[in-house]
């Protein structure tokens, strides 16, 4: 059964995140939203340090995406706190500080997930420390990822890829790339698999760099594919065509980078409330939890709502990254957390940047770059509306072709 606080064990974890986001991230957040584009350097020593962190202790893990996988051998007997429940936490914390210098982190890219999530022994033994993105959106594709339309042709040892891919979070900074293609077109979504591409490899050209609402700390590639050669050995998963299962073992990829969005979305939620939550406190307005709503200002009643919200969102979270812990299938759970904690950010942020008038409106304080940051929480691996479409499948019992 799931406890729901923090375990002992990752205690020391979380306030190590505590620290940086504090001591690190929060006070160049607004340099680094200002210039866009410019390699956080800051970043550099700290991802040092995060890499002796996973060195020391593999079961506590580090505080970016890096180590996030599945334990299908996990005693369903025993409640299991593992590296999805560590890496949630910790993620929750940085991005209180910054979501944007978070996925500017090196080696710690959704790309590092997605390798964890399916990679061999050899593959994680060969990619191990290096920063790997990852790239499926397309200009014809965005939410429905089985759209997709990059080739990936078969030549003797490599794979030749062919396409465009666009809005890859940590692009040109990243040394790997994954990137989905599909096999054969006409077999649909079954044929869909992916690749991992190293930078500088021969028709691999980056195209331009995105200039953006929010999260500009990071950078946003966009991608042309032309005749790039890929070793066989750089193909995630089953090389076999399975139109049953070939597709379900690339989107398991989701069911653990899903619960990190929504971790992010938290952290950021958090830093919203707390910072209402002061400018409430100046202004002589105090919550009292025993009093109806009803009978208290209306600021003080929107932020008790934001408190519920915030709190509904962390546990869904939370227990998304515990039944990957423990080997539970977790897909419906983690489109739950994207959902909730993607939306809450969201509503949140821009409610507060509201009750806060002007000093949430200008660049004084954080709550306008909050509010621009948040957006993409609710779009990136997958969008809102991808997400309730999810749950709707999975709950009525349908599948993609049933419910569209």
């Amino acid at each position: 059964m799931i406890n729901l606080d923090t375990p002992r064990k990752f205690k020391p974890l979380v306030r190590q995140a505590q620290e940086v986001a504090s001591e690190v991230l929060r006070p160049i957040s607004r340099k680094y939203d200002r210039a866009e584009h410019e390699r956080p350097v800051e970043l550099d020593m700290l991802a040092a340090v995060i890499d002796g962190m996973n060195d020391g202790n593999s079961e506590v893990g580090g505080t970016g995406a890096t180590g996030v996988r599945r334990d299908d051998r996990a005693d369903p007997s025993v409640n299991r706190n593992g590296t999805n429940i560590s890496t949630c936490l910790s993620i929750m914390e940085l991005c209180w500080g910054d979501v944007g210098m978070l996925l500017s982190m090196p080696r710690q890219g959704l790309g590092n997930a997605a390798i964890a999530s399916v990679a061999n022994d050899e593959q994680l033994k060969r990619f191990k420390g290096r920063w790997a993105a990852m790239a499926i959106t397309e200009p014809g594709c965005g939410s429905d990822s089985a759209a997709i339309r990059t080739t990936a042709r078969l030549d003797g040892d490599h794979y030749v890829l062919n396409g465009e891919k666009i809005y890859v979070t940590a692009g040109d900074r990243a040394d790997l790339v994954v990137v989905w293609a599909t096999l054969d077109r006409s077999l649909g979504r079954g044929a869909i698999k992916s690749f991992v591409v190293e930078k500088g490899t021969p028709g691999f050209d980056l195209v331009r760099l995105e200039h953006k609402l929010g999260i500009r700390a990071s950078d946003t590639a966009a991608f042309l594919l032309k005749d790039c050669r890929v070793p066989k050995a750089n193909l995630l998963g089953d090389p076999e065509i399975n139109p049953e299962k070939s597709f379900a073992g690339v989107m398991q990829t989701f069911d653990n980078t899903r619960p990190l969005v929504a971790s992010m979305a938290v952290g950021l939620t958090r830093a919203c409330i707390e910072e209402m939550g002061r400018i409430l406190q100046e202004c002589g307005l105090t919550p009292d939890y025993d009093r109806p709503m009803h009978r208290q200002p209306h600021a003080v009643a929107e932020y008790v709502r934001m408190q519920a919200d915030y709190e509904a969102a962390r546990l869904l979270t939370l227990q998304a990254a515990w039944m990957a812990d423990n080997a539970k299938p977790n897909s419906l759970h983690a489109s739950l957390a994207k959902a909730k904690a993607g939306r809450t950010c969201v509503d949140v942020a821009l409610k507060c940047v509201e009750l806060a008038g002007s000093i949430g409106y200008t660049e004084t304080a954080l709550l306008e770059k909050w509010a621009r940051d948040s957006k993409i929480l609710d779009i990136f691996e997958g969008t809102q509306q991808i997400q309730l479409l999810i749950i709707a499948r999975r709950l009525l019992g349908k599948s993609s072709a049933e419910l569209k």
